[in-house]
């Protein structure tokens, strides 16, 4: 659509409306730039447009077909969903799912995000929050480092080793850092804690497979790779719990549409079954 097709459509609305919504120069061309009248209205407009999908989305009610848009972080998606998604899809083979991953928060209503699962305090604007899973904080490496640094018999001996940041969890401010567990196993005297940092927690876990380091590991994002053993957990007695948790994410409007319930039910079995 040109620029001439998209001034008379702007003409039309505004003689049915009968009232200027753009900005006009001396010349008469419209400017991008609405009139104060447009601003006032423009909240409600966009409400109404959201109220439109929302009942488009009522007419589909009673079908379990078509797309589930979920947004996840990529660590998240990688270390947990990915691994159990296709017991989901053996219980609903007729709902595809579409992964949205982002590191930060996205806006449900403008990307059309169903449901979510986010990492924090429980408490997002516009959105019912339900707890799925707590987590723990310890540290873990590959076996082969542990039995090669024979030396990691007592908490102190970690200041000696090189340890993996996770710089993902920069932006919680509840998530313990190494310095919080090192004071949890009673260590007050170490240097500034330097080594590998990465920004990304599926990374972090595999930089620690790979034998790069210890790393202060999720439980959440760990517990996969230490069931297979492609790590270990070193001084298991001493845990720090983290004040964040996760939360299956949605908006209250949609809490009742098929596809949402099933996956949200799928979410909390699977988080108790693990």
């Amino acid at each position: 659509m040109n620029g001439a097709d998209v001034g008379q459509l702007v003409r039309t609305l505004e003689d049915w409306l009968g009232t200027p919504l753009f900005v006009r120069g001396t010349s008469g061309r419209v400017r991008l730039i609405p009139t104060a009248a447009a601003e006032r209205a423009l909240p409600d407009i966009r409400a109404g447009f959201d109220r439109l999908t929302l009942g488009m989305e009522r007419l589909q009610e009673g079908s379990t077909s078509g797309v589930l848009t979920v947004a996840v972080s990529p660590a998240f998606a990688a270390k947990w969903l990915l691994p159990r998604i296709d017991r989901f899809q053996g219980i609903c083979p007729d709902t595809d799912v579409r992964l949205d991953t982002n590191l930060k928060p996205v806006d449900f209503v403008s990307q059309q995000i169903d449901i979510g699962v986010r990492y924090g305090t429980g408490r997002w604007p516009g959105l019912t929050a339900e707890k799925l899973m707590d987590e723990e904080i310890y540290p873990v490496c590959s076996p082969q480092l542990l039995r090669e640094h024979w030396r990691l018999q007592k908490p102190s001996d970690l200041t000696q080793e090189t340890l993996i940041h996770d710089l993902s969890m920069g932006d919680h401010s509840g998530f313990p850092t190494w310095e919080a567990w090192m004071h949890k196993a009673g260590i007050t005297e170490t240097a500034p804690l330097r080594g590998m940092q990465i920004n990304n927690s599926a990374a972090v876990l595999q930089a620690a497979v790979e034998g790069h380091g210890v790393v202060l590991a999720r439980s959440v994002m760990a517990r996969d790779d230490l069931a297979s053993g492609r790590l270990v957990r070193l001084f298991p007695d001493i845990t720090v719990a983290s004040e964040l948790a996760y939360y299956v994410v949605y908006r209250s409007e949609s809490a009742s549409l098929p596809r949402l319930t099933n996956f949200r039910d799928w979410l909390l079995a699977e988080a108790a079954r693990t």
